[in-house]
């Protein structure tokens, strides 16, 4: 189905439309909840100011940079300036716990439901916050696997030991050159699982949980469908943005809801079907557990 009408943003008060989600998630029959970059940012994984001077501050002395996603596109003269920083990345957005607690937040939202969650965040939140990993898709990969850079076949690896042992052994932003990661098949340099290009590994993890997603999809086709988006903005509005639109307005009984900070949109025509709250997610999801 194209919808191809105008978008809406947020209408009524907020208040209200909490109370209309509220009264979706308990109505449902299922939930799919599509979540984004801004729900990491609502839960204090931000990449910018205090957070990225207390991480990275000699680096943004020495190259210049202002961010950590800036940082991660620095060309880097050798592979162990490279490694020490991108270690230290993973290390601050995967393996620390976020600074606030909006992803039970939003588990909690839907205990004891029949509900699926796809992302397009690499920070494996989800997991930390609990989730049944069978009711998860991370469509983008995960910061906490490596691939082969060509590569020579699809296959992952787990890279927390690998990366605790840059952390541990870094100094003046180098890691020792015998910690540079290559793939244990063909030698090449090892890079992260992150969808940048066709390069990127789908490995079989990746597949079990892509044919997961479908077949929740397509057992809940009607009915009473709540797709909740949470921080989804329009990088990849293709991964879940574009398809919970379609699926509402293919089905006269499901809702849609939005929360966004400046992004709580719809088309024109699921408008009766949607709601959508311009605010914080975490500030949104603590008045909904308030009632």
């Amino acid at each position: 189905m194209s919808l191809k009408t105008s978008i809406t943003g947020s209408t009524g008060s907020c208040s209200d439309n909490l109370k209309r989600l509220r009264e979706a998630l308990d109505t449902a029959d299922a939930v799919v909840i599509g979540a984004g970059a801004g729900l990491s940012t609502s839960a204090g994984f931000v990449y910018t100011g205090e957070r990225f001077e207390r991480y990275f501050s000699d680096f943004a002395a020495k190259y210049r940079f202002r961010d950590m996603y800036s940082g991660g596109f620095y060309p880097y003269p050798t592979p162990e300036e490279y490694w020490a920083y991108w270690s230290r990345y993973i290390y601050v957005n995967r393996y620390m716990d976020a600074p606030k607690p909006v992803y039970e937040q939003v588990l909690e939202l839907v205990k004891g439901k029949d509900y699926f969650v796809i992302t397009t965040n690499v920070d494996h939140c989800f997991q930390k916050a609990g989730i049944d990993k069978s009711r998860l898709f991370y469509t983008q990969g995960d910061y906490g696997l490596f691939q082969c850079s060509k590569p020579c076949r699809q296959e992952t690896f787990d890279n927390e030991s690998a990366v605790r042992q840059m952390m541990e052994r870094q100094e003046d932003m180098r890691i020792p050159s015998g910690l540079v990661p290559v793939c244990p098949h063909c030698g090449r340099p090892m890079t992260m699982n992150l969808r940048a290009d066709n390069r990127f590994v789908e490995d079989d993890g990746w597949h079990a949980a892509a044919g997961r997603y479908e077949r929740f999809l397509n057992a809940h086709r009607d009915g009473k469908v709540l797709y909740l988006e949470l921080g989804v903005g329009y990088n990849t509005p293709a991964i879940i943005k574009y398809p919970f639109w379609r699926l509402t307005a293919a089905n006269p009984s499901a809702a849609y809801a939005c929360i966004n900070h400046g992004e709580a949109v719809c088309p024109t025509e699921i408008e009766k079907q949607s709601i959508c709250i311009d605010g914080d997610i975490g500030e949104a999801l603590l008045q909904l557990q308030k009632g």
